[in-house]
């Protein structure tokens, strides 16, 4: 058990309610346990008396009485760090770029992003493994979808999470998709618009094309161009979503008529439509580069390698990642 300690408040902690401070400082204090050391004095800033919801700003220092927790980051030998230990080497696999303030991810396909119904693993639990030494945990900023492979950018401090997040809201950020489809596009290069609305099914929550306006829909975007096709029964598209919704490129990909191949949502194939052969019945949608404003200057510009089962599916059909025009 230390003494008592002054712990500063960092630039990326700013306008954070001291009680989600101690959370993540302090992961093992509990809420009624804070209460009672800030109702005697012992937690202090900058001298003076705080309540839990009083926001910190950084610079400011916080006064620690003796805890009987550990920080976040401190080593401790359980089962628990064991399991840390694997998702760390799988992050580390997954790696594909980092600087003080970034990660990028190459994200498999299969791996969840975030929890849900019948997820066991994600990649939101996965990165408890990489707390930094100050305890911060990296943060998700964006999604893909459990089935989607390609980049995903993590935030490695609160301010930076803050500053990629607007990047998204205003859609500076540009995400090329790589896909393969059924069929052929009415065009070579266009621009899908439609609303989109969630829907319960027997078989889960899908997304369908709605009405202009219709309630409760959000208006989707997306730009695609060919690259390459096989003769006229498989397209390889380079997708860009103008907006994120959820599903938006499967949903965009079916609404003109060329499914993305294994998808097991949205890919309604004719009787005459056989999947071809020595293909992997997985969804063939990759997450290929993100170009996003950098949280302190610059742009950060990632390319991620396609997915096994891609990779095998453009060997088979004879596509050549060469004949991807510069984007």
């Amino acid at each position: 058990m230390a003494g008592v300690e002054q712990i500063k408040v960092e630039p990326g902690e700013s306008g954070m309610r001291l009680d989600r401070w101690f959370k993540t400082h302090f992961p093992g204090l509990g809420f009624g346990h804070l209460q009672k050391l800030l109702r005697s004095g012992q937690i202090r800033v900058d001298g003076g008396r705080v309540k839990a919801d009083t926001r910190v700003e950084p610079g400011q220092l916080v006064r620690i009485p003796p805890l009987e927790v550990d920080k976040k980051g401190a080593d401790q030998m359980t089962g628990h760090s064991i399991r840390h230990q694997d998702d760390a080497d799988v992050l580390a696999k997954m790696l594909i770029y980092e600087d003080p303030k970034v990660f990028v991810f190459n994200k498999p396909a299969g791996l969840a992003v975030q929890g849900g119904s019948g997820v066991s693993r994600h990649v939101d639990d996965m990165l408890e493994a990489w707390r930094s030494k100050k305890g911060e945990k990296p943060r998700l900023v964006h999604r893909l979808d459990r089935d989607t492979s390609g980049v995903l950018v993590v935030a490695r401090t609160r301010l930076a999470a803050m500053k990629l997040a607007e990047s998204f809201r205003h859609r500076e950020t540009k995400k090329t998709y790589w896909a393969l489809v059924k069929g052929v596009p009415p065009k070579r290069e266009d621009k899908i618009s439609t609303w989109l609305i969630k829907e319960s099914t027997i078989d889960g929550d899908r997304m369908r094309v709605a009405d202009h306006g219709e309630k409760g829909s959000d208006h989707a975007v997306t730009y695609y161009r060919v690259i390459e096709q096989a003769a006229r029964t498989m397209t390889w598209l380079e997708m860009e979503p103008y907006t994120g919704r959820t599903h938006q490129l499967r949903v965009h990909a079916a609404h003109i008529g060329c499914p993305i191949i294994g998808d097991p949502k949205y890919f309604e194939a004719d009787t005459n439509w056989d999947f071809p052969g020595g293909l992997q019945n997985r969804l063939h949608l990759h997450a290929r580069r993100i170009v996003i404003p950098h949280p302190d200057k610059g742009t950060i510009d990632v390319t991620a390698p396609m997915p096994p089962h891609m990779r095998q599916s453009w060997n088979l059909i004879g596509f050549d990642e060469a004949n991807a025009e510069p984007e």
